[in-house]
């Protein structure tokens, strides 16, 4: 039996390995992880701590060339299971304009679309 499930992405994802750094706004600390996919509208990654949404980071994505620097809230969090980690996606809130058309690009010469 299928079961239809409504996709409430509003951008499409693309499958992305890269480094990423975020510090939680109002921590000094940065976090050094690997995202697991991205969009014009956030990007996901696993984490090695567990954080509630709506934390905002500030982030630092290596996107070929450049380094984005767009600001983010934490949209959701899940354990892994049989694991210490967890799976995180986040939603774009602050982006320079110059930096997001650059991402905007580089999907679509990724998807062929956008």
């Amino acid at each position: 039996m299928a079961v239809n499930i409504e996709e409430k992405r509003s951008f499409p994802r693309l499958k992305f390995r890269a480094n990423l750094r975020y510090q939680v706004r109002g921590k000094p600390d940065f976090t050094d992880t690997v995202s697991d996919d991205i969009s014009l509208g956030g990007i996901s990654f696993v984490n090695s701590k567990f954080m509630t949404p709506a934390n905002v980071l500030m982030m630092e994505i290596n996107l070929l060339s450049r380094i984005l620097r767009p600001v983010a809230k934490l949209a959701w969090s899940e354990p892994i299971p049989h694991s210490n980690r967890y799976r995180c996606g986040t939603e774009f809130i602050e982006f320079d304009p110059e930096e997001e058309n650059y991402l905007k690009d580089f999907l679509s010469m990724q998807m062929g679309r956008l």
